[in-house]
This record gives structure tokens, C-alpha cells and sequence, in this order.
């Protein structure tokens, strides 16, 4: 056990950096995207942080498998290289003592995975649709900049602003268009200012001097109307409905699914598991190397197959949603092929050496 540990240790040590530093690279360009829109008023400054945080739930599926894969090929590749795994060889230790290793450390990794794919990153996905929604549906006028095109509400609402003072609430020269099933509303004020309702606590936006244009879609008269004061209330008192994402979809509800793009969604989450252990074995003969080779020396080769792979499990799923392939196998296809791949490093005369 000694033995073991020792290889499990050698692992898990660059797994936690090499994740640590994608998750921190992941987390600075999530960062700069949504801080963006922060700055332009598309997002409330509260709701940027609980983004980020989100889509790093949601990146942990794929950097995790790949952290654990990469990590394998290091650590094992560092035991090369300084014969360690030699010594083990000429002292009986055999390379299935060193498989086992691997495979425990790998289906610890993908039972992590399998919580993530099945549970937290639907959860995280459903949490992050819903916040986009909210802070669309709950535009602030004082997040706005002047000269720029707002949309909210999935489009249905575009408002520009020449000029926009946000510690007084204030803009000039206000231009809305707004879309319904009915109409198409175009709102154009000289000035607009905003304020809470004492009641409700919901923001209203108060138009001075403009006019109002409404067109209806059966092709009545355009109605036409001259203002001093207007009101609308930013918030919409109905339930916010957002646009449906098969990958925010509880696992339970895609199990009696027979619609392709969800089902083509259950198998990716099913599959990720596997393919964790996958990698993880296949890890093992991509680590091979001489003493006198580096530890990184198999690390592009074994990047170049995890990129082949991870792009041709991502081209079956859409495959199986469009219908192109069959749903049997449908995503497994990977899996089969990755299993393959394994079966055929481990078989080669020159890994068997070792053994």
C-alpha cells in the first residue's frame, strides 16, 4: 500500500495546481466578459460575481477530467524520468500495482464528475439563465450609457439614451421600442428621470415632453400620441419566462425524454464520468518515456488526442440531437473509440516491458 499511496500522492499533487491555475485563468476571462457588460449596463454589479462563480460550477465538469488526465501523464512521466519506476520494476513491483493506482485516483475523479454532470452543472445552469433573465427583465436606467443601444427582455424592448447622468437619474433625447404580440410600440421623450415606486419598491421611468407611436400588427391606424408626463414600470408584474435550455434541464426529467436534443444532452452527461476514468488509464502508456527525457516531454502528444477527442464527443452530441446518427450508439461512439485507443497502447509489445 505503501507503493500506492506514494503514486496516488505524485498525482494528486499536480492535479490541484494544474486545476487550481485553469480555474483561475477560466475565472479572469469570465471576469473581463461580464465586468463589460457590468461597465455598459448590462449587468448589475451584484449579479456579476454570482455569474463567475457559476460558470466556474459549470467549467469544472471539463477542466476536472482534464486536469486528472494531464496530471497523470506528469506525475508518472516525472517517475520515468528519474527511474523511480524502474527501481519499482526491478524490485517486483509489477505496472499493475501502478494501473490500480491510477484507477482508484480515476474513479474517485469520476464519481466528482459524475455529481458535477448529473446535478450541479444543471443546477448552475438553471441559477445562471435565471439571473441573466432577472437583470434583463429588471433594467436600471441609471446602469445605462449615453450614445448606446440597450436590449432587454429577449429583445422585445431596445432603449437608447443621448445622455445619461447616472447620480441623478436623469437622461436626455430617450428613445424606446417595444414589441408585443399585438404591437410595436416607439416611445421618444425629451427627458426621462427614474424612481422607485413607495409602494412596490419597483423602479419606474417617468418620460417629459415626447410622443408615442403605436402600430398595430393587424394594420389599423397608427395611433399617435403628444405627452408631458408618461410612466412605465421597468419591472414587469408578470412571471419572468426564460428561454428554455436543454443543458439547464434536471437529469430526472431528460431519463423519459424522447426529444434528440435532450437525450443527446443525458448521454454527454452520462458519458463524462467514463470518460474521466478513460483518460485517466490512458494517461498511463502516453507517460512512457527514457530517464533522460523530461517529465513534459509526452504532455503536447497527450493534449493533441484529449483536443481530438473532447471535439469529436462535442460533434456526436450534435449529430445525435440534429438526428444524423443514430441514438444507439449515439455520444458512446467516443467511448468506444477512447476504449479502443486504451486497449491498444496498453497491448503493445514495448509497454508490456515494464510489467
Amino acid at each position: 500500500m505503501i507503493i500506492e499511496r506514494y503514486i496516488i500522492r505524485e498525482i494528486i499533487k499536480p492535479t490541484v495546481t494544474i486545476c487550481a491555475v485553469l480555474v483561475f485563468i477560466f475565472g479572469c476571462y469570465i471576469s473581463t466578459r461580464y465586468g463589460e457588460d457590468a461597465v455598459h449596463g448590462m449587468l448589475p454589479g451584484s449579479s456579476v460575481l454570482q455569474l463567475i462563480l457559476l460558470r466556474i460550477l459549470i467549467a469544472l465538469e471539463v477542466l476536472l477530467p482534464t486536469t486528472l488526465y494531464l496530471s497523470v501523464v506528469i506525475a508518472l512521466g516525472r517517475l520515468y524520468r528519474d527511474a523511480e519506476l524502474t527501481a519499482m520494476f526491478a524490485c517486483g513491483i509489477s505496472m499493475t500495482r501502478v494501473v490500480k493506482s491510477v484507477f482508484l485516483v480515476s474513479v474517485i475523479g469520476g464519481l466528482i464528475v459524475a455529481s458535477f454532470s448529473l446535478f450541479i452543472r444543471p443546477w448552475a445552469w438553471n441559477q445562471f439563465f435565471q439571473i441573466k433573465a432577472q437583470a434583463e427583465a429588471n433594467f436600471d436606467l441609471t446602469r445605462m450609457k449615453g450614445g448606446t443601444f440597450y436590449s432587454t427582455g429577449g429583445s422585445e424592448r431596445v432603449i437608447f439614451a443621448d445622455r445619461v447622468d447616472g447620480q441623478k437619474n436623469r437622461a436626455k433625447r430617450v428613445f424606446i421600442q417595444t414589441k408585443t404580440e399585438k404591437s410595436l410600440q416607439i416611445i421618444y421623450a425629451d427627458r426621462a428621470r427614474q424612481f422607485k415606486d413607495e409602494t412596490t419598491g419597483k423602479p419606474i421611468l417617468v418620460f417629459q415632453d415626447g410622443q408615442l407611436y403605436e402600430f398595430p400588427r393587424s394594420g389599423a391606424n397608427v395611433l399617435i400620441l403628444e405627452f408631458e408626463n408618461s410612466e412605465m414600470h421597468l419591472v414587469p408584474k408578470y412571471v419572468i419566462h426564460r428561454e428554455y435550455k436543454v443543458k439547464s434541464v434536471a437529469t430526472k426529467t431528460l431519463l423519459h425524454s424522447s426529444n434528440l436534443e435532450e437525450i443527446a444532452e443525458l448521454q454527454w452527461r452520462l458519458t463524462t464520468p467514463l470518460s474521466t476514468i478513460l483518460l485517466a488509464l490512458l494517461a498511463i502508456p502516453l507517460s512512457r518515456s527514457s530517464p533522460r527525457q523530461g517529465k513534459y516531454i509526452k504532455a503536447p502528444v497527450a493534449i493533441l488526442i484529449f483536443a481530438v477527442y473532447y471535439n469529436f464527443s462535442a460533434l456526436t452530441k450534435q449529430w445525435v440531437s440534429q438526428g444524423v446518427i443514430e441514438v444507439v450508439p449515439g455520444i458512446w461512439w467516443g467511448q468506444l473509440l477512447l476504449t479502443a485507443l486504451v486497449v491498444l497502447l496498453f497491448w503493445q509489445p514495448t509497454f508490456l516491458l515494464p510489467w
